[in-house]
């Protein structure tokens, strides 16, 4: 079942309001929990850690910054 195109805007919307700051406290607590790495090795988990948020999401953020592709077309003037 495809989601339309203002479902996804609005889906999208909530994960970056709400979904993308507890995934942020979430990996800082994980890190809390162990001992400092070297600064490379944390830098490399973050950026692991960022992107492995974003896959399951993909689906949903594709194509939001595009004008709506269901909304009816605007006749062009051609004078």
């Amino acid at each position: 079942m495809a989601l339309s195109y203002k479902t996804r805007r609005r889906l999208s919307l909530l994960i970056l309001l709400l979904g993308l700051p507890g995934y942020v406290v979430v990996a800082v607590t994980i890190m809390s929990t162990i001992d400092r790495p070297p600064l490379w090795l944390e830098l490399v988990i973050y950026i692991g850690l960022g992107i492995l948020w974003a896959l399951p999401f993909k689906a949903v953020f594709r194509g939001i910054g595009q004008p709506d592709p269901d909304a009816p077309q605007e006749p062009t003037d051609k004078d």
